[in-house]
This record gives C-alpha cells, sequence and structure tokens, in this order.
C-alpha cells in the first residue's frame, strides 16, 4: 500500500498521531520501500507532505536508526533549507542515526554546527544529543567534546541543565575540571531552584569523575 495516503496531510488530519503510528509499522516491518517512498515525498514540492515526511522518517530513526541511515545525505542537505521545521527534522533524524551509524555522522559535524548556528531550539537540542553520542565514541571524542563544551557555555539557561545532563553521563576524567567550571560559572545565571539543583546533581556526578 502506498505510503503517501497514510500521512495525516493526507487523511486531513491535524495532528501527528497517524504519522507516529505510520513510523511505528515501518520499524514492526522493517519496511524499507516506505522509506524510500518517504524519501521520495520528502525531495517533492509539497510542504505539508514535506513535513509529514520527515516526521515519519525521524521517528523511524528512533526505532530502527539503520532502516533511514543509508538516507544521510539528504538530511544533511536539509540543514541549509529556509524552512525550520525541515531543519529541525532533519537533525532529529541524523540524531536516530548518530545511535548506530557514528561514523556517518561524523562527517557531516561542519554541516551540524552551522545549522546549529542558525536554528532553533529544537535543532540545538538534538544536535548536542546528537553530539553526546559522538563523545561517547573514543575516536570521535576529541573533536565533539570541545563543541559540546562550547555548547554548555552558550546553551540558554533553559536548556543547560538538560544538556549539562547529557555530558555528565559520558564524560571522560580529562574533560570533567573544564566542564566543572563551565557549570559553575554559569550556575548564578539559572532562574529557578529546580534547575540550579539539576546542574548542582550534575557538578556532584563531575567532582567523582
Amino acid at each position: 500500500m502506498s505510503i503517501q495516503p497514510q500521512l495525516a496531510a493526507s487523511l486531513g488530519v491535524p495532528d501527528e498521531q497517524p504519522n507516529i503510528a505510520l513510523a511505528e509499522a515501518i520499524a514492526r516491518e522493517h519496511n524499507s520501500a516506505a522509506i524510500r517512498e518517504l524519501i521520495s515525498i520528502l525531495n517533492g514540492k509539497d510542504k505539508a507532505l514535506k513535513s509529514d515526511a520527515l516526521k515519519v522518517l525521524y521517528e523511524v530513526g528512533y526505532r530502527a536508526p539503520d532502516l533511514i541511515a543509508p538516507f544521510i545525505a539528504q538530511f544533511k542537505n536539509l540543514l541549509t533549507n529556509p524552512d525550520n521545521r525541515l531543519v529541525w527534522g532533519a537533525m532529529c533524524a541524523i540524531d536516530g542515526i548518530a545511535t548506530t551509524k557514528p561514523d556517518a555522522v561524523f562527517l557531516i559535524l561542519p554541516q551540524i554546527m552551522a545549522a546549529v548556528e542558525r536554528g532553533t531550539v529544537i535543532t540545538r537540542d538534538h544536535a548536542v544529543k546528537t553530539l553526546t553520542k559522538l563523545a561517547a565514541h573514543e575516536r570521535f571524542a576529541r573533536t565533539a567534546m570541545p563543541l559540546l563544551m562550547e555548547q554548555l557555555r552558550t546553551a540558554p539557561t533553559n536548556q543547560l541543565p538538560m544538556y549539562a545532563e547529557l555530558v555528565a553521563s559520558i564524560i571522560l576524567p580529562p574533560d570533567a575540571p573544564t566542564m566543572r567550571a563551565i557549570l559553575e560559572a554559569r550556575l548564578p545565571e539559572l532562574p529557578s531552584a529546580a534547575k540550579k539543583k539539576r546542574i548542582e546533581k550534575a557538578l556532584k556526578k563531575l567532582r567523582t569523575t
């Protein structure tokens, strides 16, 4: 059965539930033909269908990243798209691919970081998650970790606790003092006790790393 009629825009449904259900079915069935059709829609001109196709693709990427990994070039190309929805959707897909194909994602780091500079908060969130996955691999850590430190230095206060928790989960002893210094310097900026508590918890972990 063709995929396009099952997308939310085709069904006239104003929410993402049909797209998520479709992604779950594609991942469960390991339906590579459906992925190819979604990529074809993604390369088309209909804005609503493109958005839905990308939603399905990155939801598949969370569940079965190997299915979308062969199409990383398409996601990389979307990082320069003027439509922010497509940019952050592409970053979500790349985040999924980084789980199992870090080598492929590492090769497009320049495009990822350029997208972070001009992208939305969602773009940045998934770029940080992607960098964290790369930094967890010794062969990528020396490149990815300085980029993560810079994100900790410049992150909006709302995002900082999440970023700190992500990086603290994979930090190696040589980098812990740098991260500690960044978080200690930024702690007074945080507007709520709850956010400060999360940073203090990350700092406690760093002191034992």
